[in-house]
């Protein structure tokens, strides 16, 4: 802000310096309201540029959470379509298995079906309308019959069990089917609501991106205006401002992330220390034990999880690289285009593992560590809160702290700090 620099210019337009011995009735000589009023204008000027450049910060805060808002409204439709596919998956296997169960009622009920004929062969000449009489009533209805039960031997009551058990098995698979197939479309709706979510949102999104511009470029014609400079010089100044609020941002988090960090490591140190103290502790209370049932060595009971496979790592990182300055598109994952978690899955997949097109699950199917335990390949991830489900945004970590990724529409695929924007709130290794 620039406040001393309007006042002094307006009141040296006032504020005409006059000889001492000047006559106070001279009208050249400003007089003391005239003095007041050239300071009320001053402040005010400098009022209307504190408001402008406040009105200018509004823009641009409005515009992150206008991007924000986006992000997670496109992550959330990448969770709904992960979620369908899961079910769609399931649905097969229960359809699958519903099949399989048929077929082995089939089977089974043809082997009982035989039992019973055969038994009542010796017994009923009237083979033709014994079988009749099964076509009519069924086999569950003939395992009510008293007769039935007479007749019945060791071997057939086998095959009637057989029977049953897989009636049984066969009504729930079909059950566990129907079931299945109303999940899978009910997670279909999901998606379609979903989807319709983030393309409102993505819109919203860019209808900001335009009525901002807008917004600032009229905001700082005044303020050109009302410093007495050319709006180039006005946009050029907001830019390095804005730049500068950037770089105040990217130190403050880092420091707050390092802080973090070393907290961390404080704490595990003092419970590695409390470890090794009570296992010490129990040894000299324990009986002298045979050198042979002694372990060789100290098993670390919750060891830090190795780094990614630095062939793996190499191969996602040089993967990710290659696709610098290509758009980002929501809900893409390549070629040409991506989203955030669609590029590190395609990063990771260069690298010989498989990843869901989904940040929360990628999270979920990798391991968790913290800022300091991050090595190149690991994964980086943005969250509303504490919790994993909130993850709406992830990077792929290169090293030196810095990352790569797919931001967010209007930026491409770039290489920068971590702590460009927020500082991060989950760390996994895949």
């Amino acid at each position: 802000m620039r406040r001393p620099v309007v006042g002094t210019a307006l009141l040296a337009l006032v504020l005409i310096t006059a000889p001492a011995s000047a006559d106070p009735s001279d009208p050249s000589v400003p007089s003391r309201s005239d003095v007041r009023e050239a300071e009320r204008r001053a402040d005010a000027a400098a009022d209307d540029v504190g408001a402008i450049q406040a009105r200018i910060d509004e823009a641009n805060a409005s515009l992150e959470a206008a991007a924000v808002a986006a992000q997670q409204a496109s992550e959330a439709y990448n969770g709904a379509r992960y979620r369908l596919a899961e079910a769609r998956r399931a649905e097969r296997q229960a359809a699958q298995e519903a099949r399989r169960a048929a077929r082995a009622l089939a089977v089974v009920k043809r082997d009982y079906r035989g039992a019973v004929l055969t038994t009542f062969v010796g017994s009923n000449p009237d083979l033709a309308a014994f079988n009749a009489m099964l076509d009519a009533d069924g086999l569950p209805s003939l395992l009510d019959r008293d007769a039935t039960s007479e007749i019945v031997q060791a071997e057939f009551e086998e095959k009637r069990t057989a029977y049953e058990a897989a009636a049984e098995e066969a009504a729930d698979a079909e059950e566990a089917a129907e079931d299945a197939a109303a999940d899978a479309a009910d997670a279909a709706a999901d998606a379609e609501l979903a989807k319709q979510d983030a393309e409102d949102a993505v819109a919203a999104a860019a209808s900001a991106v335009e009525s901002v511009r807008a917004e600032k470029t009229r905001l700082l014609r005044r303020l050109a205006r009302l410093e007495g400079v050319s709006v180039a010089l006005a946009e050029e100044r907001q830019a390095a401002l804005e730049l500068q609020a950037q770089q105040q941002a990217e130190l403050e988090a880092q420091q707050l992330a390092e802080e973090q960090a070393e907290l961390e490591a404080q704490q595990q140190a003092e419970e590695q220390a409390e470890q090794e103290q009570q296992e010490q502790q129990e040894q000299q209370e324990q009986p002298e034990q045979q050198p042979e049932q002694q372990p060789d060595t100290d098993a670390d009971p919750d060891p830090t999880p190795p780094p990614s496979d630095l062939g793996g790592a190499s191969a996602a990182i040089a993967f990710a690289r290659a696709q610098l300055g290509e758009p980002y598109v929501w809900a893409a994952a390549g070629p040409g285009s991506w989203d955030c978690s669609g590029l590190t899955m395609a990063a990771w997949a260069a690298g010989g593992k498989s990843l869901p097109h989904y940040s929360v699950a990628q999270y979920e199917q990798s391991t968790p560590i913290s800022a300091a335990e991050l090595k190149p390949g690991d994964l980086v991830f943005w969250g509303s809160s504490s919790s994993a489900s909130s993850i709406y945004h992830v990077a792929l970590y290169v090293g030196d702290g810095r990352i790569i990724h797919a931001p967010r529409t209007g930026r491409p695929v770039t290489e920068e700090s971590m702590y460009y924007w927020i500082p991060p709130t989950h760390y996994a290794r895949p």
